[in-house]
């Protein structure tokens, strides 16, 4: 990771840190707030169907919730991973490369990974929500802690932690297809269970793992933030805490 950074740095300048800003901020305003936003009434559903939001439901609300944010925002995915990796994209931006990867390999290019990246967010959201809503109300069952932002600040990093063990090597997978050159959707990996198999036959299981700091010292710190930052506006909109 360090090496990486400085190499970027020194080849392309400190802007190059920020390439595919714009796509990554729309995507976590309609991924975040769909996510985050559909797990309560997920959870409700749970409640009048099967008359109880145990830790199963929970992590089931939170599956549903993330994959259908990610089928939602895939092309804006896409264009960021894109944007980041390669400075031939960067040239045209945001809407000149959306139109570069529909002319390619058409409009379902921009769904390009859409499968791995479903089951990832899916993975992602129910062992954030799952972990975090269970941690809490475990401490405070316990009196251990009473709900407020040091309860909110570990509930929050066992969250990261348990979601970044599960789903990196998704993570990774998905980062694959996305970036995979093809004419007109034929690419060197057909779909997310036969890359992962030759990323293990080739490169070995640990490959699955690659960049799986990376993705922690993303991922944690924004669970963090995400969490203490949605607890403090519900507060605020006088709401109780998820």
């Amino acid at each position: 990771m360090g090496r990486l950074l400085l190499q970027i740095v020194n080849n392309e300048g400190l802007r190059a840190l920020y390439m595919g800003l714009m796509p990554a901020l729309i995507r976590s305003i309609l991924y975040g707030g769909l996510r985050l936003g559909l797990y309560e009434p997920s959870k409700y559903v749970c409640d009048w169907a099967f008359g109880s939001t145990g830790l199963l439901l929970k992590a089931a609300s939170g599956a549903f919730a993330g994959a259908f944010a990610t089928a939602v925002t895939n092309p804006v995915e896409v264009i960021k991973v894109r944007l980041q990796m390669n400075s031939g994209y960067r040239e045209a931006g945001l809407i000149g490369e959306m139109r570069k990867i529909a002319y390619d390999g058409g409009i379902k290019s921009l769904w390009k990974g859409v499968g791995p990246a479903m089951a990832r967010a899916a993975t992602l959201t129910a062992s954030q929500l799952a972990t975090y809503d269970e941690s809490k109300r475990t401490l405070m069952r316990w009196g251990l802690m009473e709900d407020g932002f040091h309860l909110h600040l570990i509930s929050s990093s066992l969250a990261g932690t348990v979601s970044t063990l599960i789903t990196a090597p998704m993570d990774m997978v998905k980062t694959r297809l996305m970036l995979q050159q093809d004419s007109k959707g034929v690419g060197k990996y057909k779909n997310g269970f036969l890359c992962a198999y030759q990323v293990a036959r080739t490169e070995g299981t640990r490959a699955l793992y690659k960049g799986g700091f990376t993705i922690f010292a993303r991922l944690g710190p924004q669970t963090m933030i995400t969490f203490i930052m949605c607890e403090k506006l519900r507060e605020l909109a006088g709401l109780k805490s998820i």
